[in-house]
């Protein structure tokens, strides 16, 4: 496609694409097309190639006469995810903690910090908020473009299932220990105890309530739109 049209549709695609990342556009959430048009002045053509994006992605479902759906993923596609993202998250670490720049390192800490003050209040979502930030600063640091996208995409598709790793005292106080060993690791650019502190917080995070909707018959539904 000419290069104007590209950056346009690539304009599009990057902005919905953040929304889904961020839960503003949660599963089954409608994208009309014709308020992508007027929201960023563009013709029908860029706004239909973002969203063929989108949905290459599977990020959002084309469905006839409804137009575009933010996807919805069952509980199993959602365990098969968590297994994945295990491997791509101990990558990033591994890469981050022979990349990272002075000014990552500070964000990482502060990061860190406003984790330690949202588990002090015992603060779900203002610890689910801070663990975000922490952890993009390691998808930033690992200076691959390509795996942070995966890593970020896959994320997004997860966003609609409803967090609950957070709900429970115990599993911030947890998790911030985990960050902790992360963390280290990566600023003395250890990078075998990177990859293997962020297995560790990955997969404990996600072990239990893995092995249940694992165990769950495989007619076991979508989540509700």
């Amino acid at each position: 496609m000419p290069e104007e049209r590209k950056s346009r549709a690539e304009t599009i695609r990057s902005a919905i694409e953040q929304e889904i990342l961020s839960g503003k556009l949660p599963s089954g959430s409608q994208i009309d097309e014709q308020q992508l048009l007027s929201r960023f002045g563009v013709s029908r053509t860029p706004a239909r190639e973002a969203l063929i994006q989108l949905a290459s992605a599977g990020l959002v479902e084309l469905v006839p006469r409804q137009g575009a759906i933010v996807s919805s993923i069952t509980l199993r596609e959602y365990v098969a995810m968590s297994e994945i993202l295990v491997q791509l998250e101990s990558l990033a670490a591994q890469l981050a903690a022979r990349r990272i720049s002075p000014g990552q390192r500070e964000a990482m800490q502060a990061a860190h910090a406003d984790c330690a003050e949202a588990a002090e209040r015992l603060d779900p979502d203002g610890y689910r908020m801070a663990n975000d930030r922490f952890h993009a600063v390691i998808y930033e640091a690992c200076c691959n473009e390509i795996l942070s996208r995966q890593i970020r995409t896959m994320r997004a598709r997860m966003r609609g299932m409803r967090d609950l790793r957070f709900e429970k005292p115990a599993r911030i106080r947890a998790s911030l220990q985990e960050h902790g060993a992360v963390m280290e690791a990566i600023l003395r650019g250890d990078e075998e105890a990177a990859a293997q502190a962020m297995v560790r917080h990955i997969a404990t995070g996600g072990n239990v309530y893995a092995d249940m909707i694992a165990a769950m018959p495989p007619e076991a539904g979508r989540p509700r739109r």
